[in-house]
Formats: C-alpha cells, sequence, structure tokens
C-alpha cells in the first residue's frame, strides 16, 4: 500500500479537510484513478500543507502515473502453446516487461517455436549437485531455426519489472547475464531463489519473468512428471505451435 499526503495549508491558510479546495483536489484525483489500473493499491490523502489548488492535482497524477510502481497496466498478450501433451495457455506481460515480452513475441509471430520441443524438466530429485533447488519445465524453439535466431536481450531483472516467478510464470533462460535468446521455462512451484536477489544464479541477477499460464497447469505438471533421462526428457515433448489468440480464447 502506497500512500501520498496532498499539503496545501501554506498556499490557503484557511484551508481545512473536508473544504472546497480539498474535496476538489480528491475528486480530481479520484476521477482519474479510477479509470487505471494500477499495479498496487493507492490510497490518496489530503493533508493541509505544500501547493495550491487542481493543478496539483494534475501534477501530482502525471507523476503518479509515471512512476514504475503505479505502472498503467496493458492488457497482456495471450499465447497459445500447443504440445503433444496438451495446450497450454498464457498472458505475456508487455507492461511490466516489455522488452522481454517483445523478444519472446517475435519468436512466436514468426514461428520459430512450431516444431520445438519441451526438452528439460527439472524436478526435486534430478539436480543433486544444486544448493538451491527449483522446479522448472523448459521449451525452445526447432533446431532448424536456430541459425536465424535474434541476438541475445538485455536481462530485464524481477528488481526493475516488479514480478515474480510464482507458480505458472514463464521466465527467460540464461547463462550469464544478458544472454537469453529463445529458450523459456515455466515454473511449477514458488521460486524466490529465481528473482533479483536470489541464490539459483550465482550472479544473484535472477531471471527475467515475462508472464504466467492462466489455463493448462496440468499439462505443465504432466509434462514435468514426463520420463526423463537426468533433465533430458526421453523423448522431448512435441511444441506443435506457439500463436497468440484473443482473450476470448482461454479462461482465467
Amino acid at each position: 500500500m502506497f500512500t501520498i499526503v496532498l499539503m496545501l495549508k501554506p498556499y490557503f491558510p484557511s484551508c481545512r479537510r473536508g473544504s472546497r479546495i480539498t474535496t476538489l483536489m480528491s475528486t480530481e484525483l479520484n476521477r482519474v484513478l479510477r479509470h487505471c489500473h494500477l499495479s498496487r493499491p493507492l490510497r490518496v490523502k489530503i493533508g493541509l500543507g505544500l501547493l495550491p489548488s487542481s493543478i496539483l492535482a494534475h501534477i501530482l497524477v502525471a507523476s503518479v502515473l509515471w512512476h514504475p510502481a503505479f505502472a498503467v497496466a496493458q492488457k497482456p498478450d495471450m499465447v497459445r502453446i500447443q504440445t503433444s501433451a496438451g495446450a497450454i495457455d498464457a498472458a505475456i506481460d508487455s507492461g511490466h516487461a516489455p522488452l522481454t515480452a517483445a523478444n519472446f513475441l517475435r519468436y512466436v509471430d514468426q514461428g520459430f517455436y512450431d516444431n520445438g520441443t519441451f526438452h528439460r524438466t527439472v524436478t526435486r530429485n534430478n539436480q543433486p549437485g544444486a544448493r538451491v533447488k527449483i522446479e522448472v519445465i523448459q521449451g525452445t524453439i526447432s533446431s532448424s531455426e536456430r541459425d536465424m535466431a535474434f541476438p541475445p536481450i538485455e536481462l530485464e531483472s524481477t528488481a526493475a519489472t516488479g514480478l515474480r516467478h510464482i507458480a505458472g510464470t514463464l521466465s527467460m533462460a540464461r547463462v550469464g547475464p544478458n544472454t537469453a535468446t529463445f529458450d523459456f521455462f515455466i515454473c511449477l512451484e514458488n521460486a524466490p531463489a529465481l528473482d533479483f536477489g536470489g541464490q539459483r544464479n550465482p550472479d544473484g541477477q535472477g531471471f527475467a519473468a515475462f508472464g504466467r499460464v492462466t489455463k493448462g497447469m496440468e499439462i505443465v505438471r504432466k509434462i514435468h512428471a514426463s520420463n526423463a533421462d537426468g533433465q533430458k526428457l526421453v523423448p522431448p515433448i512435441k511444441i506443435i505451435s506457439i500463436v497468440r489468440i484473443s482473450p476470448s480464447s482461454y479462461l482465467d
């Protein structure tokens, strides 16, 4: 919860709570903010201290909307990951992770994931050397498309996006910082060790979350439990396609 306090007294010595001035500002702020989908709850308090009239209301609204903590939420891009094990629908969060989301969607739009695979499953029992254990499945593009892959992107960490690795999160696989290209993974459980400052990767930068599963977690779990040699799925689970879908095509 964030609280904003408006201070009016120096410019309006006689103003008080409930006055025409404070009521005007409160009404103006709430009118604008009512139409915004804020990423965090917002509480507005009208106080008695600093700047005048509805001009301050507009300035404050502008500053709120420009601040990352109060970013106006964009409607997510919806995709369907059609696999040989079933379909997984996901919301891609371009509002909070624009760079990572755009990178993933350009691979989607150009068909790179058609005939790709989920090739890796990480379970509690197949990472004996890991100090911090996670549970994910990892997908990739078709091997025939790798030579045409785009350059790696800058790491858009959870410290910058405010997203978290929870059950159902889509995130980019990487080795070092700024090395992510097309491999992505889906979390089976909450995994704070994958966030910025987490210890799964020694550099502490975490991984770039960019979406979440909205339908089909049972398919994710099915893939996760499939036959594997170590962490390698044998055989890999085929990704038939990943395509954009309309919001009416999925269920939350």
